[in-house]
């Protein structure tokens, strides 16, 4: 399983509107092949951070989703927003 996580910085006028994409983007995102989880999270001291954490069966998965236009028309929207510019990680679960 892969673990995807994105480090999204917004303007403060534009965290509602972040928040409505996030919202009914995340059922559409679930729909994909091989997705299997997303999670939203905002930053504790800084309201203007957020997280999204989305878990994938497999690396191609996660490819065949950033591909689709879907992603294309819901990270142009999301562009639009940012403060600041995005971080994202592909991670491995640690196993011991």
């Amino acid at each position: 399983m892969l673990v995807r996580i994105v480090k999204l910085t917004f303007k403060p006028e534009n965290i509602p509107s972040f928040g409505r994409i996030f919202e009914a983007s995340k059922p559409k995102i679930l729909e994909f092949e091989g997705c299997e989880l997303v999670i939203g999270y905002q930053d504790m001291t800084d309201p203007c951070v957020f997280f999204t954490y989305s878990h994938w069966k497999r690396e191609t998965d996660l490819e065949n989703y950033r591909k689709s236009e879907f992603f294309k028309n819901v990270w142009a929207e999301t562009k639009a927003l940012f403060a600041d510019k995005p971080e994202a990680w592909s991670v491995n679960e640690i196993r011991g």
